[in-house]
C-alpha cells in the first residue's frame, strides 16, 4: 500500500507496485493532462513533479512514492489563476499540436523554481529530453524568459 498526495489531495494506492505513476494518474485518478509519449522516459510528455522535482511519470514506479507529493499539470493553475509559465506559453503561442506541452510546461516550472533567471544555456540544458515534434523550441525558450521576468 502506498500513501501519497496528488495535486494536494491524499490518496492510497493498493495495486501493482511496479505500475508507472503515469497510469495511476491517468487511469485511476482520471487526470488526463499528463500525456503518454514514448513510455521509456525519453520524450518528456509525461513529466510531473514529485516532491518539487520534474520526473518522467512513465518511469516512476508507484512503489517509490510512499509519502511523496505529486503535482500534475491538472493542478498547476492555483485558484483559477494560471501559472506564469502557462500565461507565457499562451502569449508566445508556443503549442502547435500541443501534445508535448504539459510535459514542457512542467519541466519549465521546475527550471524556474531552481533557476529563477535562467540563461539560454540553462533553458536548453533543463529542457533537453522534452521533445517537441513541431519544433517550437525558440518559442519555448522565449516563453520561459517571459515567465522568469514575470516571476521576478
Amino acid at each position: 500500500m502506498v500513501n501519497l498526495t496528488v495535486n494536494g489531495k491524499p490518496h492510497t494506492y493498493d495495486g501493482d507496485p511496479d505500475m508507472p505513476l503515469l497510469w495511476y494518474v491517468r487511469d485511476d485518478l482520471r487526470l488526463t493532462g499528463t500525456r503518454f509519449g514514448c513510455g521509456a522516459g525519453l520524450c518528456g510528455a509525461c513529466t510531473v513533479h514529485v516532491n518539487g522535482q520534474a520526473v518522467r511519470s512513465c518511469q516512476t514506479k508507484m512503489s517509490t512514492l510512499e509519502t511523496k507529493t505529486v503535482l500534475t499539470i491538472d493542478a498547476l493553475a492555483a485558484n483559477g489563476t494560471m501559472h506564469p509559465v502557462q500565461r507565457a506559453w499562451i502569449a508566445h503561442n508556443v503549442p502547435q499540436c500541443g501534445y508535448c506541452q504539459s510535459g514542457q510546461i512542467m519541466s519549465a516550472v521546475a527550471l524556474l523554481k531552481a533557476t529563477p533567471a535562467p540563461t539560454d544555456a540553462d533553458i536548453d540544458r533543463a529542457m533537453t529530453g522534452n521533445i517537441c515534434r513541431c519544433g517550437t523550441y525558440q518559442r519555448i525558450r522565449a516563453a520561459i524568459h517571459t515567465a522568469a521576468k514575470e516571476r521576478a
